[in-house]
């Protein structure tokens, strides 16, 4: 919807890794925040019933921070078979 396209993609329990192809005119503080509210919302309205209330509150979903950078001299190969190899 967002015009995004996500490259690659790993998970772990805590955190997620992504590389994601996006207009350089979006600010990446907004791209996250759209990730974060998107995949909230999935959630919430897909696993509500396994959810609690008490979970919500704790911010189970999502931390306040996030850490991004751009590919600079590192090419995007390189970005992706690294978050490939984070599983």
């Amino acid at each position: 919807a967002y015009g995004y396209e996500i490259i690659a993609i790993e998970t772990d329990k805590d955190h997620i890794h992504f590389l994601l192809s996006y207009d350089t005119t979006d600010k990446v503080f907004d791209i996250v925040k759209i990730v974060k509210q998107e995949t909230t919302y999935y959630l919430w309205h897909k696993y509500g019933s396994l959810l609690s209330k008490q979970y919500w509150k704790k911010k189970i979903f999502w931390s306040d921070g996030y850490f991004a950078c751009s590919i600079g001299e590192v090419s995007s190969a390189t970005i992706q078979k690294y978050i490939e190899n984070q599983g």
